[in-house]
This record gives C-alpha cells, sequence and structure tokens, in this order.
C-alpha cells in the first residue's frame, strides 16, 4: 500500500508539473516528492530491493534539501546570472 501510494504521489507531482500546473520549485512540488519518494523507499525496503531503496531514498534527500535551502521552495524561479 505504501509503495502505490508513494508512487501515486510522484505521479501526481510529474503531471502537475508537466502541464504546468505547479513549478518544480514550488513547495507542492518539493513535498509531494519527499512524501512519494518517502513512501516509494520504506516500500522498496519491505521487499528488500537494494537499487530502488537507493533511488527513492537519494531522491527523497535531494527534494528535501531543495525545500530547505534558501531561495528555493517559494515557487519562485531560479535568480538568473547577469545578463539574462
Amino acid at each position: 500500500m505504501a509503495g502505490a501510494l508513494g508512487v501515486t504521489l510522484l505521479l501526481i507531482a510529474f503531471f502537475l508539473n508537466l502541464f504546468r500546473y505547479i513549478t518544480p520549485e514550488s513547495r507542492l512540488y518539493m513535498v509531494l516528492n519527499i512524501i512519494g519518494a518517502g513512501l516509494s523507499c520504506y516500500a522498496s525496503i519491505l521487499i528488500g530491493y537494494i537499487p530502488f531503496v537507493i533511488l527513492e531514498a537519494v531522491w527523497c534527500l535531494v527534494a528535501l534539501t531543495a525545500l530547505i535551502r534558501p531561495g528555493l521552495g517559494s515557487g519562485d524561479r531560479l535568480p538568473q546570472g547577469p545578463g539574462h
């Protein structure tokens, strides 16, 4: 059940981003990825499939890092360098 819910949340985030309802920098996108990857990681641990444990753990940690980094998670685009 955890795996199905996790994958569903990841797919919802993907589709919302793909159809431009949310941006990759939005908090909702990051939270959906954190929860979805966390649940998928947990389900992978339960079945003992290490490649997916690693994949989902890294996915969850990267999304969590992006959420807590200053300047990200606000829904704003990343600042552009000089001349952009």
